[in-house]
């Protein structure tokens, strides 16, 4: 496969544009062989839309047992002994996904996180092809830069999600300034077994866990309803008191 190409899958719309781009109509479709060249430039904006508008859907609650399985190394914030985990599925593309991060997660960390009650496990669940690079790179960064590399990334997302030209030279500016190479960079995004396990776990929390929407939040195995800083406190302050 040539340098530069990434195999990823094409984008998916919801006929209902509050839901463009952060949910996907089913059946979930799966990668295409498609390149990120041929695609990026017409990968689908995001509509403008409340943040966390996600629709719940499958269990409330999943063994948590299940939920931790994953062929993928972790991206963890926070202690391995938090008494609460956040598992969050995220979409790197999608604006809900960064106003979280850019908004909430911060006020969520010093309360929660920084003070050893709660950890935040960060799961790819990628909408588009853009989005399968930046978890793709993100993974290349790996180790302690991983999660960094995700805060940057959902920072700066109107410079190289929704621009419009090719997004491979915009992306591969910001990979730069974490470390990378063009040749590191062409070869991260042409992994195609690093693709697949990618692809497995968005699999797996669709059809297991009912994933569907972006944010998806699950505390200790139970799907959080809504989004924001309150919604996450009601949920986590009660598992703390015990």
């Amino acid at each position: 496969m040539p340098a530069g190409v990434v195999p990823g899958f094409l984008p998916q719309q919801s006929e209902d544009p509050l839901l463009s781009d952060h949910r996907l109509p089913a059946p979930l479709t799966g990668f295409s062989r498609r390149s990120l060249l041929a695609v990026g430039a017409s990968t689908v904006a995001l509509a403008a839309a409340p943040a966390f508008a996600q629709r719940a859907s499958g269990p409330a609650q999943v063994p948590v047992d299940e939920l931790m399985k994953t062929d993928l190394p972790e991206i963890v914030i926070g202690k391995a002994d938090a008494p609460v985990t956040i598992v969050e599925y995220a979409s790197m593309t999608c604006g809900h996904c960064a106003s979280f991060h850019n908004t909430i997660y911060p006020k969520l960390k010093e309360k929660y996180i920084d003070t050893g009650k709660a950890r935040l496990v960060f799961r790819e669940f990628p909408l588009d092809n853009i989005a399968a690079a930046v978890a793709m790179l993100a993974r290349c960064v790996g180790g302690d830069g991983a999660a960094p590399f995700i805060s940057e990334m959902f920072k700066r997302q109107n410079d190289w999600a929704f621009a419009r030209g090719n997004p491979v030279p915009r992306l591969f500016e910001m990979a730069r300034q974490a470390g990378f190479t063009q040749a590191s960079f062409d070869k991260c995004l042409t992994d195609q077994q690093l693709l697949e396990k990618i692809e497995a776990s968005r699999k797996r929390a669709s059809e297991k866990f009912g994933v569907n929407a972006t944010p998806t939040f699950f505390i200790n195995g139970k799907r959080l309803a809504g989004g924001s800083l309150a919604d996450f406190e009601k949920a986590i302050d009660p598992l703390l008191k015990g």
